[in-house]
């Protein structure tokens, strides 16, 4: 007796290899969806990643700036506080203070007239000052006030001095008070016959100064006293400045050299 082909639940021929495609199709799905997980993760990480990267790149850590230069306004904001007016009964002129104590630096031919010595702070206090110690071959004076500011700021000295480098100069040229001015060193080791000797070693520079200007600080471009102006030149011999301002080194006013030079002028 024939027997037809019979399926497991005997309701009719099952086709060979049928389950087995099935099988392969789904574990096939399984595998595409893997893969397009995967990739989604990566692009999520990848584009959070590339923003920070770029950032980074654009901007590079800074670098210290302690050596950078100062602009003028810096500058005078800076040392504003230190300078100080020095008058005379007869005459007029600037000063630095120079240390916690109060000490000043000006010009000795400020002083040297005669009569009672005044300082005013920038605060506005006024004291009486006596002349701590005088070199009349440099032109320097140190003053010590009777009485001093509630802050008591002394300037920074020292620095060197190179021609073409900025200075700026800050004193009471022709009495206005707190004044400021910038230019560059125009020579070194200049020399200047004055009314009151001949002065040798001196800075040669351009910022403008005028009568009531001595004994200011001249500042290098970081803020330092780098000099103590003493003096100007002039072709018609009038005390008006024309682009030629003396400054004794701060080193020789604290003490320290000479030097020569072709310059003259008037002292102011």
């Amino acid at each position: 007796m024939d027997r037809g082909p019979a399926g497991v639940d005997g309701a009719g021929p099952r086709t060979p290899g049928v389950s087995g495609s099935r099988r392969l199709l789904a574990a096939g799905i399984v595998v595409v969806v893997l893969l397009l997980g995967v990739i989604a993760v990566l692009a999520i990480r990848l584009s959070g990643a590339a923003p920070e990267a770029s950032a980074q790149a654009a901007t590079p850590s800074p670098t210290p700036t302690s050596t950078a230069s100062l602009t003028v306004r810096d500058i005078y904001q800076r040392v504003e506080p230190s300078v100080v007016i020095v008058r005379t009964s007869h005459d007029l002129g600037t000063g630095v203070i120079v240390a916690d104590d109060g000490t000043i630096l000006t010009a000795d031919h400020v002083i040297t007239s005669g009569g009672t010595i005044t300082v005013t702070f920038a605060d506005g206090t006024t004291a009486n000052a006596t002349v701590a110690a005088a070199d009349p071959k440099l032109d320097i004076a140190t003053l010590t006030p009777a009485t001093l500011p509630q802050v008591v700021v002394p300037a920074t000295l020292g620095g060197g001095a190179d021609v073409g480098a900025s200075v700026v100069a800050i004193g009471n040229p022709l009495g206005l008070a707190d004044s400021v001015s910038a230019g560059v060193i125009s020579g070194l080791g200049r020399t200047a016959d004055t009314d009151h000797g001949r002065f040798a070693g001196l800075i040669q520079f351009d910022a403008s100064v005028n009568p009531g200007s001595s004994g200011g600080p001249l500042l290098d471009a970081h803020g330092r006293v780098i000099g103590i102006v003493v003096s100007l030149a002039t072709p018609d011999g009038e005390d008006a400045f024309a682009g030629i301002g003396f400054a004794v080194p701060i080193g020789a006013a604290l003490g320290g050299n000479d030097g020569q030079g072709p310059e003259t002028g008037p002292q102011i």
